[in-house]
């Protein structure tokens, strides 16, 4: 008799604690909602909406002026594909990447090693390495556009160059990489230095005593720790350098630079849409620049899922 009640009331107390924490949810989400919706109504004005509205321009025959729009269907997404310049830009866009990742990756992480394991100034390390990140993306290519100057700037005179930087199609757009790595390479920096502080130090301590050198330390333990950020330095990199547009439209005093060879995708979108004032086709290239950056995270996403896999 005993073993029957407690059968029933088992499943009911069950019950009774389940309807307990199911209204603690609804509880939690109703009063957690006000908290979000502020930013929920900004993403979906700023981020949401503008992007259904480039998609619905995008098949339309859309103008700067104003004048009602006309459904072309896939006529616009047709021109770009064919469109030379379209490959081009993103031709230029890829090369840019494919220069800055590699160094800034490098570069981020061998100063984030100096500046986690020098024993005097630290903060004033941390601070000359970070503080370029600070600056507005039109000061520092003003900056480096003064460095740059065949006749005025300090890169020729100080390493006794005739080096034509900004004029000659070879060395423009490694200008601009040179100015994006003194002036981005902080916030790479600064995960990599909060990363390697979040290494215990027991792990060294016992490396040290079982006789590894400083060269082994790092490739056995430094690295490893810091496969992850890694990843996630290189995929935010990528993204960030596909969309490179301010500091190579300063630098060539906002023109296509010599040859067009600093003319990124992103640029030529803008040309499209306000000056060329073709709004639906400059809305069906940055569709498609859309689709391959969003292909670029979610590869990266599944790279990831995949190598924890294989971890566990």
């Amino acid at each position: 008799m005993t073993t029957s009640a407690q059968t029933v009331v088992a499943p009911a107390r069950a019950k009774t604690a389940a309807d307990s924490a199911t209204a603690r949810r609804k509880r939690g989400f109703q009063h957690g909602g006000w908290f979000v919706a502020p930013f929920l109504t900004l993403f979906a004005l700023f981020v949401i909406w503008p992007l259904l509205r480039g998609v619905y321009l995008s098949f339309t025959d859309a103008n700067i002026s104003g004048d009602s729009a006309n459904f072309v269907g896939l006529d616009n997404y047709r021109e770009a594909l064919k469109d030379p310049l379209v490959w081009d830009t993103l031709g230029h866009s890829a090369y840019f990447t494919l220069l800055v990742v590699p160094c800034i990756t490098v570069l981020a992480f061998l100063l984030a090693m100096l500046a986690h394991n020098i024993e005097r100034g630290k903060w004033l390390w941390r601070l000359c390495f970070f503080a370029p990140f600070l600056l507005p993306s039109t000061v520092a290519a003003n900056l480096w556009q003064w460095l740059f100057n065949p006749g005025t700037g300090m890169i020729n005179h100080v390493f006794g160059l005739d080096t034509p930087w900004l004029t000659d199609k070879s060395y423009a757009m490694l200008a601009v990489v040179v100015c994006t790595l003194w002036w981005t390479v902080g916030f790479s920096f600064l995960l990599y230095l909060a990363a390697l502080q979040g290494i215990p130090d027991h792990l060294y301590e016992a490396a040290k005593l079982d006789g590894a050198n400083a060269w082994h330390r790092m490739v056995h333990i430094t690295l490893p720790m810091l496969r992850n950020i890694t990843g996630l330095v290189i995929a935010l990199q990528i993204l960030a350098s596909l969309q490179v547009f301010d500091q190579a439209v300063v630098m060539m005093d906002f023109t296509p630079g010599p040859e067009e060879s600093t003319r990124t995708i992103v640029q030529y979108t803008l040309e499209e849409g306000f000056t060329s004032y073709r709004v639906g086709y400059a809305s069906a290239i940055s569709i498609i620049f859309f689709v391959i950056i969003a292909s670029v995270a979610v590869a990266r996403m599944w790279l990831l899922r995949k190598r924890e896999e294989g971890v566990r």
